[in-house]
């Protein structure tokens, strides 16, 4: 059976990256790593670790994207919890077994990663992403 190993990270979703790094790096003193253009994801992504996790900033570039939805209906927040697991493709099948609904059934996969998510209505709410480094 696959493990959670960690929260990867926490992704907040904002209208514009300059504005939103004077709270989280400027005020609350967050160190930014790097921010980088996820074209999968038709978004921009401020990294800034913390301890063994991460504060995602996450921009949309496109107004047709799921966090741009997400933006236009409810402003700014947290977008998502993202968990670390050792075996994606073990927790994918060992939740659906469950009845847990997915978003992606089979993982999408990026340089370095493979990724899913599992859909707010089986979580109470909370649009969960699962995170397998590779």
């Amino acid at each position: 059976m696959s493990e959670i190993k960690k929260i990867n990270h926490v992704a907040i979703v904002v209208g514009d990256i300059d504005q939103a790094l004077t709270f989280w790096r400027d005020a609350l003193g967050l160190e930014l790593h790097h921010v980088e253009d996820v074209p999968s994801q038709k978004a921009v992504v401020a990294f800034m670790p913390v301890g063994d996790s991460e504060v995602e900033l996450v921009k949309p570039t496109t107004d047709d994207s799921g966090v741009a939805k997400f933006l236009a209906e409810r402003g700014g927040g947290m977008h998502h919890l993202c968990f670390e697991v050792d075996d994606l493709e073990a927790k994918l099948a060992d939740l659906k077994a469950k009845g847990v609904r997915l978003i992606n059934e089979t993982p999408i996969e990026l340089p370095g990663r493979k990724m899913a998510f599992i859909h707010p209505k089986s979580t109470g709410g909370v649009l969960v992403e699962l995170y397998q480094l590779t």
